[in-house]
């Protein structure tokens, strides 16, 4: 029996997401996911997304708790942050709260702060 163990619970504040001065994301609906002795990581929902900024790569990931990850790179002004972004764009059935919300990295942004 595995002692992995995930949580998913709105976020108490609105987060958001800048880069190179730029805000990327920024919703009242975000999520904390809690995994083992990982850090909470925030996802927002992809409407709370400046998505006309980023851009798909053809990195993925998989993660035998959530499935399948896809990535973006953020473009703002000429600079790029590569595979700034993840999504499990199909989680599996005991993460499926995250399906349609992005993470990011918090050394490929500016900041990801609460407010």
């Amino acid at each position: 029996m595995s002692s992995h163990s995930i949580a998913i619970a709105p976020a108490a504040k609105t987060v958001r997401v800048t880069f190179k001065g730029v805000v990327i994301a920024e919703s009242a609906n975000a999520l904390d996911l809690r995994e083992g002795i990982y850090g909470v990581v925030k996802y927002i929902p992809r409407a709370d997304v400046d998505m006309a900024r980023l851009r798909r790569t053809a990195h993925h990931t998989t993660c035998p708790f959530k499935g399948e990850a896809s990535y973006f790179s953020i473009e703002v002004d000429g600079g790029i942050s590569e595979n700034a972004i993840w999504t499990y764009e199909t989680p599996l059935p005991g993460v499926a709260a995250i399906k349609n919300h992005i993470a990011f990295y918090p050394d490929r942004v500016d900041r990801i702060e609460e407010l």
